[in-house]
């Protein structure tokens, strides 16, 4: 049987933002709000959609590009700072900004 318990906890986390759902992926959850992909969650791992100018903010603190397989990575995402997830409000602001640059990647707006 799957543990859930992380993806509970970081959908707890989230739950001010409103909105979100998570739905089964790449072995592990996708995140949504509002139709828009925004995160992943990997093997009790937390990641957000990124670009050039949150990027190196995940860069800054150590954190790294997810990797679902030794040939593969998505430099897109980058995994979440644990002092960022146990904080829900810094959590929020940190997926606004992924759910921002999720949107702009949806087929609607290319």
């Amino acid at each position: 049987m799957k543990d859930d318990s992380y993806k509970e906890f970081v959908m707890d986390q989230l739950r001010d933002l409103g909105g979100v759902t998570c739905r089964a992926m790449f072995g592990g959850y996708g995140l949504y709000r509002d139709g828009v992909f925004f995160g992943i969650i990997h093997k009790g791992r937390l990641f957000f959609k990124t670009h050039a100018a949150t990027a190196k903010q995940y860069s800054d603190k150590g954190m790294k590009p997810f990797r679902p397989r030794a040939r593969q990575t998505l430099k897109t995402y980058y995994e979440v700072p644990e002092d960022v997830i146990d904080d829900p409000d810094r959590l929020s602001e940190w997926a606004r900004k992924a759910i921002r640059r999720g949107s702009e990647d949806s087929p609607s707006n290319i």
